[in-house]
């Protein structure tokens, strides 16, 4: 009877490592599947983008509109300011979040734009177990940093015009840039320019800054856009020997921004004079 009670207890035993064996094996199973799925799930998580311009194929998840009135020099004082100020609104751009970058001209209504694409995110921000963050990072140095340096570095290079119709290039920045954007989508504008408006239609030399007496020009028609959702800053070069105040000036373009149904986000003056 000993001899058979102890071959039942070895039996026993093999049964319970087998079923404590085959649990374990499928404990392993499941976090295998789970981890797998949860990689899975994380790459399909990783928003795909146009390799053009960077942006989300399902659209930029906000958008920057730079100004920039290149019709007239300025002293290096001051671009070295407006530098700075452009170098602050780029590094705050969200990953995923579009700029647009325009020069303005002496043509009415044809600003010139110089940049386009969304911040993708620097290889720091990549899941090194879904992605390659070399590869990320070359890709924002290459198509977001490196062209935006450029520009940076550019801005003192402006050339006198005969005109500066900055109320148009506003109208055709809210045309092309904000105003297809998807409802709640942020959307800021910053002009960068001395804020003298110049045009056959109204001009800030000639007409002066009272708002009443623009209201009565062509220009108040002409240039009407619809700034609903837009955030409007204005970073203002300083020109000496005007016929009126910075702060009159100032006024004047909070009232055309909230006429238009935009945002008035403030007026910076910048340091250094023309």
């Amino acid at each position: 009877m000993a001899r058979s009670s102890r071959r039942s207890r070895r039996r026993g035993g093999n049964s319970a490592g087998l079923i404590v064996g085959a649990i374990a094996l499928g404990l392993v199973s499941v976090a295998i599947i789970g981890a797998f799925g949860w990689l899975k799930y994380r790459a399909s998580s990783t928003v795909a983008v146009d390799k053009a311009s960077l942006c989300p194929v399902t659209g930029a998840t906000s958008e920057t509109a730079i100004l920039l009135d290149v019709t007239d020099p300025i002293s290096d004082t001051t671009a070295l300011d407006l530098k700075n100020q452009f170098q602050q609104i780029v590094a705050e751009v969200p990953v995923g979040g579009a700029i647009d970058i325009y020069s303005l001209t002496e043509k009415e209504g044809e600003p010139e734009r110089t940049f386009h694409g969304c911040n993708p995110g620097s290889g720091e921000l990549a899941d090194e177990w879904t992605s390659n963050p070399r590869l990320i990072q070359d890709r924002w140095e290459k198509g977001f940093q490196k062209p935006l340096e450029d520009i940076a570095g550019r801005l003192a290079s402006g050339k006198a015009g005969d005109a500066s119709p900055i109320m148009a290039g506003i109208q055709r920045i809210n045309l092309e840039v904000f105003s297809s954007l998807p409802a709640g989508t942020p959307k800021t504008l910053f002009v960068a320019s001395d804020m003298i408006e110049h045009t056959p239609a109204f001009s800030n030399y000639r007409d002066g800054v009272a708002y009443s007496k623009f209201q009565k020009s062509e220009a108040r028609d002409k240039f009407r856009t619809s700034l609903d959702g837009v955030s409007v800053k204005i970073l203002a070069f300083q020109r000496p020997n005007l016929k009126f105040s910075v702060e009159e000036l100032a006024e004047f373009w909070r009232e055309w921004i909230t006429k238009n149904n935009g945002y008035f986000d403030g007026f910076i003056r910048l340091e250094g004079q023309r």
